[in-house]
């Protein structure tokens, strides 16, 4: 099993739109057997544990064609941080916030921008690992050894802004944005482009 942590702030925006739309990713790319072995799950820095994922933001998933429902909102916990193979958080500060958590978790935390700006140039290169979970992880380590080198022009490229608070054409933006990002992050973690249904 390989698990993918997304992290914002409140885990009523932002995160649940990348998790939600990562699932729909991986359902466009994968057979029902390779997607049981990602897991998806997000948190927030401040996490308003329990709460349902804001409106606006389940009307976009929907706009998208993925499943907003049975979401819950939660705290990131330590066992989460510890757990997971890989952290994509939505702003240098919740990375920070996240490998202040410790778990050697500086090697497998990025922003989801930072990371798609990084798999970008690993794609380049072939990856022979035919195994989920061993492409994964991988491509984890890659990003990690790459990043030192390949640092963005302005670090609020890496970043995703907070629609919290916002209209509705702001939070659309917002899951334009991670959708942008996640594509090609999906297709390096897999190997395979997305087929839309």
């Amino acid at each position: 099993m390989f698990r993918i942590l997304f992290v914002c702030t409140g885990s009523i925006c932002r995160s649940p739109i990348a998790e939600r739309l990562a699932k729909l990713g991986l359902e466009r790319r994968l057979a029902a057997d390779d997607s049981v072995r990602l897991s998806l799950e997000s948190a927030g820095t401040w996490g308003h544990e329990g709460a349902p994922m804001e409106p606006h933001a389940a009307e976009v998933l929907l706009e998208y064609g993925a499943d907003p429902g049975d979401f819950h909102g939660r705290e990131l916990l330590d066992e989460h941080v510890a757990e997971a193979d890989l952290v994509l958080t939505a702003t240098l500060d919740h990375r920070a916030h996240v490998v202040s958590m410790g778990h050697a978790s500086g090697l497998r935390t990025f922003t989801l921008k930072e990371f798609t700006r990084l798999v970008a140039v690993l794609e380049r290169a072939p990856y022979p690992e035919r195994d989920l979970v061993r492409r994964s992880r991988s491509l984890v380590r890659a990003a990690a050894a790459l990043r030192g080198r390949l640092a963005a022009p302005d670090p609020e490229w890496d970043e995703v802004a907070d629609p919290y608070g916002a209209p509705l054409s702001v939070f659309r933006a917002c899951a334009s944005d991670i959708g942008s990002a996640l594509d090609p992050v999906l297709t390096a973690l897999t190997g395979h482009p997305a087929h839309i249904a």
